[in-house]
C-alpha cells in the first residue's frame, strides 16, 4: 500500500471516531470496507485488510503522525478520541485541510468548476522553526520589516506562542530590547536564527487568556474591555449569528427588523476597522466614545470624495 493510502486509511479511522465515539473495532473495520472505493480513488493498486493487530499499529502511527491519542473505554466498550479543546481545534483544522486537498486532488479534471483565491499566506515556511524554539525555550533572532514606516531591524525575542488572524499568522514574542511582549507577522519576520540561549517561559502565560478581550491581534498593555452594543439590519444578523463576531457575544434582541447584539471587548483598532467592514449594514448604539469614532471616520471619508 502507498503512503497516501496508509495515510487515508488513518484519516477514516480518526472521521470514524469524530462522528461516533465509543465505535467497537467492528463498526471501525466495516466503516473503512465501506469506504473502500474512496480508498481506491487514491491507490488504485490499494488491498483492503484490517486485522485488529492493523488498527491497534494504526493506533500509534496516529499518535506518532497527528498526535491524536485514541485509547478504549471498558465501560463503554468502544474506541474513542482523547483531546483537549485546544486539540480538538488543530484537529479539526487537520480534517478540514485533508479534505480540500483530498477533494482538490481528486479533481483535477475538474479544474474548471473550482475556483481558488490567488493569495496564500506568507512566511508559513517559519512555523516549524518557531514551533521548534518554542517547545525548546530556545531564544531567537530574526530581521523584521515594518509596514508603517519602511524601517528593518533585527529583533531578539523570547517566543511563546503562535497565533493566527484572517489568514495571516503571528509570533507572540516578549521583545528582549523592551521586555515587552508584541506581536510579530510572520509574512515580515526573515532571517530567523536559533540564538542557542535558553530562555525562562513565563508562569501564567496564557494565550487564550492574553487575547480574551481583544479582536484580531492587536492588544494593547493595560486596556479594560467595554460593553458594546451593536445593531444589525436583519439580513447581516443572520450571518452574525452564524459566525459571532467575538466569544462574548451575546444577544439582545432578534426581530424581523433589528439583530442587536453585546460584546464586552476592548475597542482596538481591528476591531474598528471589522465594524466597518459591515458598512450601513451595523450601527453602533453604545459606547458613545465608540459611536464617535465611527462617526468621524465616515466623515473624513465623505470629505475625501469632492462634491
Amino acid at each position: 500500500m502507498s503512503k497516501r493510502g496508509y495515510i487515508s486509511r488513518y484519516m477514516l479511522i480518526i472521521k470514524k471516531l469524530q462522528s461516533n465515539p465509543y465505535s467497537t473495532f467492528e463498526e471501525i473495520r466495516g466503516y473503512i470496507f465501506h469506504k473502500l472505493e474512496y480508498m481506491q480513488m487514491m491507490d488504485d493498486n490499494l488491498v483492503m485488510g484490517v486485522s485488529i493487530r492493523t488498527f491497534q499499529r494504526d493506533i500509534r502511527e496516529i499518535r506518532n503522525m497527528f498526535g491524536i491519542d485514541i485509547t478504549y473505554c471498558r465501560s463503554q466498550k468502544g474506541y474513542y478520541i482523547l483531546q483537549t479543546e485546544m486539540e480538538n481545534m488543530n484537529f479539526q483544522r487537520m480534517m478540514e485541510a485533508f479534505d480540500i486537498f483530498n477533494s482538490l486532488n481528486l479533481a483535477k479534471d475538474l479544474q474548471p468548476y473550482i475556483h481558488l483565491e490567488k493569495r496564500r499566506a506568507y512566511g508559513t515556511e517559519n512555523i516549524f522553526g518557531l514551533l521548534h524554539a518554542i517547545r525548546i525555550r530556545n531564544r531567537i533572532a530574526f530581521t523584521y520589516h515594518k509596514f508603517w514606516d519602511e524601517s528593518t531591524g533585527k529583533r531578539i525575542t523570547d517566543p511563546y506562542a503562535l497565533k493566527e488572524f484572517k489568514n495571516r499568522w503571528y509570533l507572540i514574542a516578549r521583545d528582549t530590547g523592551d521586555g515587552r511582549v508584541k506581536s510579530f507577522a510572520l509574512d515580515r519576520l526573515s532571517e530567523l536564527e536559533f540564538t542557542g540561549d535558553i530562555f525562562d517561559y513565563p508562569k501564567g502565560f496564557d494565550i487564550e487568556e492574553k487575547y480574551r478581550h481583544f479582536f484580531g491581534i492587536i492588544s494593547p498593555f493595560n486596556q479594560k474591555p467595554e460593553k458594546v452594543v451593536l445593531s444589525f439590519e436583519p439580513l447581516q444578523g443572520r450571518y452574525i449569528k452564524s459566525q459571532p463576531l467575538h466569544h462574548s457575544q451575546n444577544i439582545l434582541k432578534d426581530t424581523d427588523k433589528e439583530l442587536r447584539i453585546q460584546l464586552n471587548i476592548c475597542i482596538t483598532y481591528d476591531f474598528i476597522q471589522e465594524l466597518l467592514s459591515h458598512g450601513d449594514r451595523v450601527r453602533v448604539v453604545e459606547p458613545a466614545g465608540l459611536v464617535s469614532e465611527i462617526r468621524k471616520v465616515y466623515i473624513n471619508t465623505l470629505n475625501s470624495y469632492p462634491s
